[in-house]
């Protein structure tokens, strides 16, 4: 781009240079008596007006390139521009869409929130439900448990009364004569069953 400019501007330094040559014999002779009234001198204006307008063209010429470039340059960061313009307005309308959209989001998001805490809140009910089903459970199991001990102890402790009060039945009837006949007794039921 830089030697684009340089070009240009060294064109444009020589045609000044040509123009300011080109013009200067123009304006010595306008001093003196003017050939230019001659035919020659109209001769010499076109000659000089076609290397003017020669020049003119060869400087726009070369010049054009860069102008080509510059405003092709131009164009695109137009282009750019409009496209990031576009993205701009695009982000912002979605911007506010969901800030025109945030009241309904935030309801919609505690209305979430209430019914997931109903839903946690009956979960926790439940566990708590059968927990306490559990409890009762094992704790009824405890207390049959507890039951068939007592009443194994109480059956225990009933049967050693009456073995007691057996015993002491026994001690009064069992005196050693009532003894005696009744070891007869099985010593004769023995013998008989052995015929």
């Amino acid at each position: 781009m830089m030697r684009a400019v340089r070009n240009y501007a060294m064109s444009l330094a020589r045609f000044g240079l040509f123009f300011v040559l080109a013009a200067a014999p123009a304006c010595a002779e306008e001093a003196k008596q003017s050939p230019a009234d001659a035919p020659i001198g109209q001769v010499f204006r076109w000659i000089n007006f076609a290397i003017v307008l020669g020049l003119l063209i060869y400087g726009f010429r070369s010049a054009l390139p860069y102008f080509r470039t510059h405003a092709e340059e131009i164009s695109q960061k137009i282009a750019e521009g409009a496209r990031a313009r576009e993205a701009a307005e695009k982000r912002r309308s979605e911007a506010q869409a969901k800030l025109a959209n945030i009241g309904t989001d935030v309801a919609e998001m505690r209305l979430e929130a209430k019914r997931a805490a109903a839903l946690e809140a009956d979960r926790v009910r439940g566990l708590a439900r059968a927990e306490a089903d559990n409890i009762e459970r094992a704790a009824q199991a405890e207390i049959d448990a507890t039951e068939r001990a007592a009443r194994l102890e109480l059956k225990a402790l009933a049967a050693r009364m009456a073995i007691e009060r057996a015993e002491a039945l026994l001690r009064q009837e069992l005196t050693p004569k009532v003894e005696s006949a009744r070891f007869r007794t099985f010593v004769a039921e023995l013998e008989g069953g052995a015929n």
